[in-house]
């Protein structure tokens, strides 16, 4: 069956404010399942959303399958009980900066590390929004919020960065408001075999608004981000004449094409399948001003994922095993008869 968005979208109300990007990230997503459906074989029962608490943890509510709210911090866990009971499912997660982070981090790097085969959204707002304005692992060092009211002293965590010290197999990033490039990611994480983590930089109107624009606003946003492809030129600008190329102290520095001889083949080809993760993790830590932040799929590996190592154990010992069924149990071993 061919399916389109509107197969994807419930009967409920979306309860998000007027203005939240997650509106946008859930339209993303309702966008991307069809194509998704169609690459993967996968019918309109096949997906599994699943989420903790939160403001982004309202999604399952407005997605048209199977779902499951969860707690605080456990969606992961969830998540991972679901996909390995069975494999077969489609299972997402929408999580935010909180929910991921904090309470549940400990989750959240061992899925990765385990590379279980789940797609986990994470909405970064850097706030707490849901219970009302405190600071989150996310937040700027020296941020004025509820629970710091003279700033925050503590230096922020880069989920990109906490993603491939995890070893990673997979990270993207993208804005709320870029509908085609998270379509685009949405169906790279779908099709990929692991753990597939995508950072949203989303905005909160009411407890943080404006919290990514000095990246996202139109007017510097061509000059202040670079959208990554496998395969291409890592080339960007409102003139397509930036681009990023590697120093001789091994490190990423930004050129201008036309200045100082430097021609479009000297900028660096972004290689997302590449298993040396040091250019990936340069990428991942790019920041403004000094230099454009990564959008895009940044980081795309295979490897063995654990529900499919577990699969493949369970069928070994099957075939090893000297009892297959309850009624060969029971009468195994010392057994006697009581009449």
């Amino acid at each position: 069956m061919k399916y389109t968005a509107q197969d994807f979208k419930s009967n409920q109300e979306v309860r998000w404010c007027p203005g939240c990007g997650d509106h946008m990230v859930l339209m993303s997503l309702q966008r991307a399942m069809p194509e998704v459906a169609e690459a993967m074989n996968y019918n309109l029962e096949d997906f599994v959303f699943i989420s903790g608490i939160g403001c982004s943890s309202r999604l399952p509510y407005y997605m048209n399958t199977y779902g499951f709210h969860s707690i605080h911090g456990r969606a992961t866990a969830i998540s991972t009980g679901v996909k390995v009971a069975n494999p077969k499912l489609a299972v997402w997660q929408a999580t935010g900066d909180g929910d991921s982070l904090a309470i549940g981090g400990n989750h959240f790097i061992h899925a990765i590390r385990r590379n279980i085969d789940i797609n986990i959204v994470l909405f970064n707002n850097r706030i707490y929004g849901l219970t009302k304005g405190q600071y989150s692992p996310t937040s700027p060092l020296g941020k004025i919020t509820k629970t710091s009211p003279y700033g925050t002293v503590e230096q922020p965590f880069n989920p990109g960065t906490l993603v491939l010290g995890a070893r990673g197999t997979f990270f993207a990033r993208s804005i709320d408001s870029e509908i085609k490039l998270n379509q685009e990611v949405f169906v790279a994480s779908a099709k990929h075999a692991g753990c597939s983590v995508t950072e949203m930089l989303v905005n909160c109107v009411i407890y943080n608004d404006g919290t990514h624009k000095e990246i996202t606003d139109k007017e510097v946003r061509a000059d202040r981000t670079i959208v990554l492809r496998h395969g291409e030129p890592m080339i960007f600008g409102k003139d397509r004449d930036k681009g990023l190329v590697l120093g001789e102290d091994g490190k990423l520095k930004v050129v201008k094409i036309g200045e100082n001889g430097v021609t479009e083949k000297d900028i660096l080809v972004h290689d997302a399948h590449c298993q040396d993760m040091s250019i990936h993790t340069m990428l991942v830590d790019m920041k403004h001003p000094d230099y454009p932040v990564a959008l895009g799929v940044i980081r795309d590996v295979e490897d063995g994922t654990y529900d499919q190592r577990v699969e493949a154990q369970l069928e070994e010992v099957k075939a090893a095993a000297k009892i297959h069924s309850v009624d060969e149990l029971l009468h195994s071993g010392a057994t006697w008869e009581v009449k």
